[in-house]
């Protein structure tokens, strides 16, 4: 039985094709907002970071209402790193609208989000978006986007996908790109018509399965499903079965939502097919089923794809510890890992031999440095290791690494440099498009993953920042074998003290240096990177000695090359194995795992025999 009243929708696309500015538009025209209301922009990212990245990291829900129907519409993330949020989304729709810009077509993870929406047998609406941008050729796009539907093997009814073109930021929609319009009711009639009311026995025995955990500072946990059939009422009690838990117990559903625009509205009722948020459900985990007590059973989740990148992170224990952080103890540490897989199924925390050190893997470089950064946020101080691949063994014995697709979009001129370095991270070119009349080209390679951790900065170099790239897993392939890490060493603080100008200006002939004056600094922090490939202990707290003898000319200002600075993520990508990043809520530094030198160089004998 369908439920003619509601459409469900998730908005998947390639990361910056526009996904969130699009959800803003369908709830202004929709009437979410009030006529003189002052909305933000990209009102659905409500995060710090979201906001501060110009990325969506999380899923969102939202609905809103149009010639009677109600639409649930998910925003979803478009960055690889954060797949599992939407393969678990489109669990909970019928259809979903993908985002394609009307200038660079199809990307990485255009093909890999529209391949599990396929897979999953979902209906497809393409909207063609930014047709307003110059150098747009939405016809075009339309073909390439046809070809890839065909690459990905899809069934003939979603091969006769419906087209839709527009421009999120300029709130307008077409079904010609020849002749625009002036809102989105084209796209609402084209969801209306095209995606399939969701279908379900509003008598049968109620099934929940919930794919997302929510927070809430007032009710706790928040599960957030798609009724599979039957109905649910407030104060319903009701059997959580499933999940990785894979137990059974029962529980109360105190509080029954429905989303309204940005906000979730206590109900009494709801019926097969709505999506809705329940609270009151202690230790709810994503993909367990709230069945009626007289039939539990479990509906089956979604396949979340394995990590492929884990990192130690460990207690800090260096001379500035417990300054400036709130949490730091190993206890403060392991419950806010373990905490953070609740809700996060792509990523995973193990224990080690060591009670300060754990083990987390997750999906990419990104994944991990946003859970750094947001842990930091919370005022949490510890220390991270350097990211490695997740290497794996098939049935014969032989090591297989994680590869990725990688698509790089830069300038003519500079597609030597960009071949050159890749040709010595064994990436290996698959196909080299030329686009905008032979200004650009599209290079897209297959490249180990450990190849790609510190190679976003080099690209940027060696384009003039000109280079944009996207990389998507590809799958596992045998290992390729050693290559050469970081080409240069670092340079290692002698002692604990305040940097001196006169010590840096000493030192900074030696390499590039990532502090400046009247830094707090101890012995063994990087302070920064040596212009040879060795490590060189440097004196930065050094100060003149004074005299009582004066020549002239000799007291002129010293001349300092300013700092570089580091952000989180290129503070990782620069890290070697036997350093680490110390992480609290006022600074990021990068130090030795021994701090002394004498217990670096013991450990150096040692290991070379």
């Amino acid at each position: 039985m369908a439920n003619e009243n509601i459409r469900n929708i998730a908005i998947i696309a390639h990361v910056d094709h526009g996904k969130t500015t699009l959800v803003d538009q369908l709830l202004r025209q929709s009437g979410v907002f009030r006529i003189n209301e002052q909305v933000q922009e990209r009102v659905m990212d409500s995060g710090d970071l979201e906001r501060e990245r110009g990325i969506t990291i999380l899923s969102k829900n939202t609905a809103v209402n149009y010639n009677g129907c109600r639409f649930n519409i998910v925003d979803t993330p478009g960055h690889a790193d954060f797949g599992g949020e939407v393969e678990r989304i489109l669990q909970m729709v019928d259809g979903v609208l993908l985002l394609v810009d009307a200038f660079e077509g199809c990307m990485p993870q255009t093909r890999f989000v529209l391949g599990k929406a396929l897979a999953l047998g979902k209906v497809p609406v393409v909207v063609v978006n930014k047709v307003d941008r110059p150098g747009a050729r939405p016809l075009e796009v339309v073909d390439e986007t046809l070809e890839l539907f065909m690459d990905l093997g899809a069934s003939a009814e979603q091969l006769d996908f419906p087209v839709v073109y527009a421009s999120a930021r300029d709130g307008y929609s077409s079904l010609d790109p020849e002749r625009l319009g002036n809102d989105m009711q084209p796209l609402f009639d084209t969801i209306l018509s095209a995606v399939p009311a969701p279908t379900g026995d509003p008598e049968a025995p109620l099934q929940i399965l919930f794919s997302t955990i929510d927070y809430d500072e007032y009710v706790g946990r928040i599960g957030v499903g798609r009724i599979a059939r039957g109905r649910a009422s407030r104060n319903q009690v009701v059997t959580l079965c499933g999940g990785a838990q894979d137990s059974e117990r029962e529980v109360k559903l105190s509080r029954l939502y429905r989303f309204e625009g940005l906000k979730r509205v206590e109900i009494e009722e709801a019926e097969a097919g709505e999506i809705v948020a329940v609270a009151g459900v202690t230790g709810l985990s994503i993909g367990e089923t709230a069945c009626d007590s007289a039939c539990i059973e479990p509906l089956p989740f979604v396949h979340i794809d394995e990590p492929t990148v884990s990192m130690m992170f460990v207690v800090n224990d260096s001379p500035f510890a417990g300054k400036e952080g709130k949490y730091v103890t190993s206890r403060n540490l392991r419950d806010r890992l373990f905490k953070e897989v609740e809700t996060n199924v792509s990523m995973r925390v193990e224990e080690t031999e060591s009670t300060d050190m754990f083990k987390v893997s997750g999906r990419g470089e990104l994944h991990l440095s946003i859970l750094i950064e947001q842990m930091r946020r919370q005022e949490y101080e510890f220390a991270v290791s350097r990211p490695k691949v997740i290497l794996k063994t098939d049935a014969r014995g032989k090591v297989l690494e994680p590869i990725e697709e990688l698509t790089i979009d830069v300038p003519q001129e500079y597609v030597g440099a960009v071949m050159e370095k890749l040709g010595q991270r064994k990436a290996e070119l698959l196909n080299m498009l030329t686009e905008n009349d032979g200004a650009t080209s599209r290079l897209i390679f297959t490249i180990p993953a450990r190849s790609l951790m510190g190679y976003r900065s080099e690209l940027l170099t060696d384009t003039r920042g000109n280079g944009v790239m996207s990389h998507i897993f590809h799958g596992y392939e045998p290992y390729k074998g050693d290559m050469e890490e970081r080409p240069r060493g670092s340079l290692v603080c002698h002692e604990t003290g305040d940097t001196s100008g006169y010590g840096l200006f000493n030192t900074q002939e030696r390499g590039r240096l990532f502090v400046g004056p009247g830094v707090p600094v101890y012995e063994g922090q990087v302070v920064g990177e040596c212009a040879r490939n060795e490590d060189i202990v440097v004196n930065v707290c050094k100060k003149k000695h004074v005299t009582n003898i004066r020549a002239s000319g000799s007291d002129e200002a010293l001349r300092l090359t300013p700092p570089a600075q580091l952000s989180l993520e290129q503070c990782i990508e620069f890290i070697a194995e036997d350093e680490l990043v110390e992480v609290t809520p006022k600074s990021i530094r990068l130090r030795k795992k021994l701090l002394s030198k004498d217990a670096r160089t013991k450990h150096a004998h040692r290991a070379n025999g």
